[in-house]
């Protein structure tokens, strides 16, 4: 490093303040709820490797240090002041977008002629044209049906906007003056950058404030390093599912091998699932992708809060992401819903670090992201497109900690939506938005509980988009004794006589006096449920996380007119150490993991993926078929008898054997 440490940390502080104000003013100018609200953006700056040396924590998207600029900026060529590119193809910019509704902008920001940084934001705006509103279905099979592709293009030259870029920007969405609206907002964000940037160099120095780029990201990689060495060496494995790939009933699996060794770890994703035919694929290009390390970042940020907060702490990162996988598609796949999988790698990662630092590591987290969004008809033809809530669950509960409820900051910051901002931009009455009792896995510690958002519907014709609904099937597990948490529905008019309970959905029509329920899932508990203090699930019957009923059958707690009856709990907890409470993972998984055993999936996966892309979903169907044709219908939320799944399984090893 070429600064010393007083010098880095005043820069370091000043630059992380300049991407901070970045974020304040996109989120102030911004014109739609998904900026002002929910802040599904984030700004930075890059140094002239294009990876980015200061981000923000506190506001804004917080997973995406890990984006990597450079091949956008390669793509167009020259720059020169006053430009600024605009991309939001996940395959031209190489990883940079990760779905078409996020328009990334980054700016050149010249000093005495020469590049000396590159402010960056993104913005997830309300509709890039595409096949439904919003753009974004879980059952596109091709990026093409996803809306407009924006190659990294300039749509600024010399401080002017290029007409035909934004011909094509206001010709191809629903929303367009919206979209423009925080287009504006992300370049009023840049040039705040642009600013703050020269007035850290009128006081620093050019040179001072380039050497700060590169060291911030040695010091954070030091850093990284030094933590990633407190983990015991060894390569540890774990794999999960998504439900579905919201086209078939078969499931989706994440597989990872971590393998640490002296302050680095190789992440292998082997053992994942061939890209699927639908719009969960990441597209991370087999690098050391955002999505695929937000747990690292977090392990490092948990364990030395003084690290800053910048690209190096990916630089002990290797990744093994095989070429037509799930983690890494080959193009045209569809990605819209990419942020379902990446959830789902982000529990992966969080149980194979688990393994090495029980003590530190949570329980899985509900495991879902839902932006349930409202297109309802405008009166002229069109229809008005905004997200009502980012509906999450809660956080897995750890040692010596319960879960967060109804927060879960797992892969983002999103922040919820004011009822009364959302009444007034849409034509949706707002019945209840509230914890889930009973939902957060028991344990020692209780996991997170889950949420419910209830909404009448108050226009003819509406359409309801929930993407990302997970954890329907696969419950979210609990860790060393925890169990479960409870799994997410979406229920029309519930309680009414003609109440419907729902899977996933892509473009729902529902109608004036029509209630919309979405209930999302708990967070998986920590350690034994029969050693939870009773007092402490007296306390959570009292603040409404757990029911009566619950604390009896979960915790074995038995409450009777507001105080414990400890001879009965004594009884019922007697009852919990001869066994008589479910598994970790919960009876959905244990039913499918005695059929598809984790290693005849990893070989079977191996050999799946090296196949040609036109042979490899075809045989997979053709696999599963054959496997599952002698189990129910409903297989794994109907069980099946012991000698159906003993047969099933043989199947799958005769097939592995073949492949």
């Amino acid at each position: 490093m070429k600064l010393d440490s007083v010098t880095l940390a005043i820069l370091g502080n000043k630059l992380a303040a300049v991407s901070e104000e970045m974020c304040l003013t996109l989120q102030r100018t911004g014109r739609t709820l998904y900026v002002k609200e929910t802040a599904d953006f984030a700004c930075a700056l890059a140094g002239l490797d294009g990876r980015f040396f200061a981000y923000p924590r506190s506001i804004g998207v917080s997973g995406f240090v890990g984006l990597e600029c450079l091949p956008a900026i390669e793509a167009v060529g020259p720059l020169q002041p006053g430009d600024v590119i605009l991309t939001n193809d996940p395959y031209r910019s190489e990883g940079l977008a990760t779905h078409l509704p996020d328009l990334h902008m980054i700016e050149p920001y010249f000093h005495e002629g020469r590049i000396v940084a590159y402010g960056w934001c993104f913005v997830h705006c309300s509709d890039v044209g595409g096949r439904v509103p919003s753009s974004i279905s879980p059952v596109n099979t091709e990026i093409f049906q996803e809306g407009l592709r924006i190659p990294p293009v300039k749509l600024m030259k010399r401080g002017q906007m290029t007409p035909e870029v934004r011909l094509f920007l206001d010709a191809n969405s629903r929303t367009p003056d919206a979209n423009m609206g925080d287009i504006r907002a992300m370049l009023a964000a840049l040039a705040a950058g642009r600013r703050r940037l020269e007035q850290t160099i009128a006081q620093h120095g050019a040179e001072a404030v380039s050497n700060a780029a590169t060291d911030l990201i040695t010091y954070a990689a030091q850093k990284a390093r030094t933590v990633l060495r407190r983990v015991p060496d060894g390569t540890y494995a774990f794999a999960d599912y998504l439900d579905d790939d919201a086209a078939t009933r078969l499931p989706v699996r994440v597989a990872l091998a971590a393998t640490f060794n002296d302050g680095t770890v190789h992440l292998d994703f082997s053992g994942t699932d061939p890209q699927v035919a639908t719009a969960m694929n990441i597209p991370s290009r087999g690098r050391p992708h955002a999505w695929l390390t937000l747990r690292v970042l977090a392990l490092v940020n948990t364990l030395d809060s003084t690290t800053p907060l910048n690209a190096g702490l990916l630089d002990p990162v290797r990744i093994t992401a095989p070429e037509g996988s799930l983690v890494n598609p080959q193009e045209p796949a569809a990605t819209g819903v990419r942020h379902a999988a990446a959830i789902r790698v982000n529990d992966v990662l969080n149980g194979a670090f688990g393994k090495a630092l029980p003590d530190v590591m949570p329980a899985a987290s509900s495991g879902t992201v839902i932006p349930v969004v409202m297109a309802e008809p405008d009166g002229r033809g069109g229809r008005r497109v905004q997200v009502i809530e980012p509906m999450i669950g809660g956080t897995g509960a750890r040692s010596g900690r319960d879960g967060v409820d109804g927060r879960d900051s797992g892969i983002s910051n999103l922040a919820n939506n004011p009822v009364e901002t959302v009444e007034a931009e849409l034509g949706v009455e707002i019945l209840a938005y509230a914890l889930r009792p009973d939902s957060g896995g028991a344990g020692k510690w209780r996991g997170g509980c889950g949420m419910e958002l209830t909404f009448r519907v108050l226009t003819d014709d509406s359409n309801v988009l929930g993407r990302g609904m997970e954890r329907l099937v696969f419950r979210p597990w609990g860790s060393y004794g925890g169990r479960p948490g409870a799994p997410g529905e979406l229920i029309i008019n519930r309680g009414q006589a003609d109440e419907q309970r729902l899977g996933k959905i892509d473009v729902l029509t529902v109608n004036a006096g029509d209630t919309v329920t979405f209930l999302t899932p708990g967070a998986g508990g920590w350690g034994n449920p029969a050693e939870r203090d009773p007092q402490a699930v007296l306390r959570d019957v009292q603040n409404g996380f757990v029911t009566i009923e619950g604390a009896a059958g979960q915790y074995g707690v038995v409450i009777v007119a507001g105080t414990i009856d400890a001879d009965a709990t004594a009884a019922r907890r007697a009852h919990f150490a001869a066994g008589g409470a479910s598994g970790a993972r919960g009876p959905e998984r244990e039913q499918w993991d005695a059929v598809f055993a984790p290693d005849l999936m990893d070989r079977m996966n191996r050999s799946l993926v090296a196949l040609p892309g036109a042979v490899r979903q075809r045989k997979r169907r053709e696999i599963f078929n054959r496997v599952l044709a002698g189990l129910p219908q409903d297989f794994p939320r109907q069980p099946a008898d012991v000698a159906a799944v003993a047969a099933a399984r043989q199947v799958l090893e005769s097939v592995a054997r073949e492949l």
